[in-house]
């Protein structure tokens, strides 16, 4: 497989850019203030020509220099009335512990494009 397409992490096992990005995303949905993730302008492309992305809302990209390096990048819908900074930071907090726990990589970086803002749920308080 080529660099693009995987990586090494702890032991000899290899992971899918897919396998990353589900572990990112689940820990940015599970960021308070955080309704949903959205597909990046590049993911809607994909999807229009039929080519499958590597996760919901997340983009992954490898460190072509320097193994077991990543790059994740988060396209959140955050809920009205939320401090959209502190949002942004927590999800970056979580995204690379639970990327760097699961997976054995290291996170270089998460990067946060809130991509929509949208009323807060029913029995939400701010």
């Amino acid at each position: 497989m080529a660099l693009e397409d995987s990586a090494r992490g702890k032991g000899d096992r290899t992971m899918s850019l897919g396998f990353i990005a589900q572990y990112a995303a689940e820990a940015a949905l599970q960021t308070d203030g955080v309704a949903s993730l959205e597909h990046s302008s590049v993911a809607a492309f994909k999807d229009s020509f039929g080519v499958e992305h590597e996760g919901e809302g997340v983009e992954v990209r490898f460190k072509a220099e320097q193994e077991g390096l990543v790059d994740i990048t988060v396209y959140p819908v955050i809920y009205f009335g939320r401090m959209i900074p502190e949002v942004a930071w927590q999800i970056q907090v979580n995204v690379k512990a639970d990327v760097e726990k699961y997976t054995g990589l290291i996170v270089n970086s998460v990067n946060v494009y809130v991509r929509d803002i949208i009323p807060q749920e029913e029995g939400f308080d701010a």
